[in-house]
């Protein structure tokens, strides 16, 4: 059997383990959509907030697979994401979607985070594609609109990060509390032009695609640092950075990201700039690789120092980030990367017992002890990661 041959078995069966886990443990029988938290002990907390974050990536991740597995329970679980994002998250009267809910589906936090809208967006899309749901569909339609009516600024270019209920402007505009409090992200501009690329795939509207267009060639000029090909993070409203870590798992799930948004639009020259990115900045991420083949998460530039620790999510991007720049380049160094990095995965990732992936680790192996469901611990990263290399190895058997 080929390298190759087992590589895709490998990921087939990994992607498999990946549904089961979700599929088994994180639907709210009791409360409906999807349980809040599982913690690093597999406890689920049933009483936990639940995030609008992780319902839509729910939502992408089954209605993704089931194009690829064709089992019917991936497309209940798929409908059952979607029915509750509609009936539950959509905030109805404002046109938005609520940040958080508490355990029994009530609103909680009600701001309207553009991130997570996106992902909605990106879920919806998914799902009406696998669905033709044309419920779906038109609400994908409307927060695009929302986002273009509210969140676009008309004077410079590029979206505003967040905003109250009421689409006013919001104090608080941070995603996590370890990011920058800036107006203009990396982070959720990647989500949406990525959002974008998806509901374009099924909706080929002029408008949107010169959108895409407008938001690809914003991303080049603005968080794309042609002197390192790192990314830049954050901005203020001007375009001015507040400079801060080298984001390795960003750095690389941009690399492949990115041009993939230019090949949905099919925009040859947008394709030939992000092709030569796409190999420039996974180059640069090979910075951040340890020597077991583990992604670090962050260097902080100002201390001079990694933060030590191995992320799961990076891991899934720097597979399809190294196989991708393997297929532009041919440089059979970045196919080597995501062999030793699926190696270095199984090892230390992987919870063999419980399945699904563990947070991450730290310098010295230990666990970090952190969720394996909850607001940020989704199968997006990882589920996307097993479908894309499955996809990319079988045009090389």
């Amino acid at each position: 059997m080929s390298k190759i041959k087992t590589l895709h078995t490998e990921i087939s069966k990994e992607l498999t383990s990946i549904l089961k886990y979700w599929s088994e443990n994180a639907i709210d029988e009791k409360n409906g959509g999807f349980i809040g938290q599982i913690d690093f002990e597999d406890k689920k907390h049933e009483d936990a907030e639940k995030g609008a974050v992780l319902h839509a990536r729910i939502l992408w991740s089954f209605a993704a697979a089931f194009k690829k597995t064709n089992d019917q329970k991936h497309f209940a679980i798929a409908e059952r994401a979607f029915d509750y994002i509609k009936n539950n998250f959509y905030d109805k009267k404002q046109g938005g979607i609520f940040w958080s809910l508490h355990h029994d589906g009530s609103p909680k936090d009600t701001k309207n985070q553009i991130y997570a809208i996106a992902f909605v967006i990106y879920g919806l899309t998914e799902f009406y594609a696998i669905s033709q749901n044309e419920e779906a569909l038109e609400l994908a339609k409307s927060l695009y609109q929302k986002i273009e009516e509210h969140s676009f600024d008309k004077e410079n270019k590029g979206y505003f990060e967040a905003f109250n209920q009421d689409w006013t402007p919001i104090e608080d505009l941070r995603l996590s509390e370890k990011d920058a409090n800036e107006k203009k992200t990396m982070n959720t501009h990647l989500h949406i032009v990525e959002a974008y690329a998806n509901l374009y795939k099924v909706w080929k509207n002029d408008a949107l695609k010169n959108t895409i267009v407008q938001l690809l060639e914003t991303i080049g000029t603005h968080f794309i640092n042609p002197e390192n090909w790192h990314l830049k993070l954050f901005f203020d409203e001007n375009w001015i950075e507040n400079p801060d870590v080298i984001s390795y798992g960003h750095d690389i799930e941009a690399a492949w990201l990115l041009l993939w948004c230019a090949e949905v639009i099919e925009d040859e020259k947008l394709i030939q700039n992000y092709k030569k990115y796409a190999v420039e900045m996974a180059r640069v991420t090979k910075e951040g690789l340890d020597e077991d083949g583990g992604l670090w998460y962050e260097f902080d530039p100002k201390k001079n120092e990694m933060i030590a620790e191995k992320h799961w999510w990076p891991q899934a991007e720097l597979w399809i980030g190294m196989v991708n720049a393997w297929q532009i380049s041919g440089d059979e160094n970045y196919f080597k990367i995501f062999e030793n990095n699926w190696n270095f995965v199984k090892k230390h990732i992987l919870d063999t017992k419980n399945g699904e992936w563990i947070w991450g680790i730290n310098a010295d192996y230990s666990k970090i002890e952190k969720d394996k469901a909850g607001f940020w611990k989704c199968p997006y990263h990882n589920s996307r990661a097993c479908l894309e290399i499955m996809d990319r190895l079988s045009s090389h058997l």
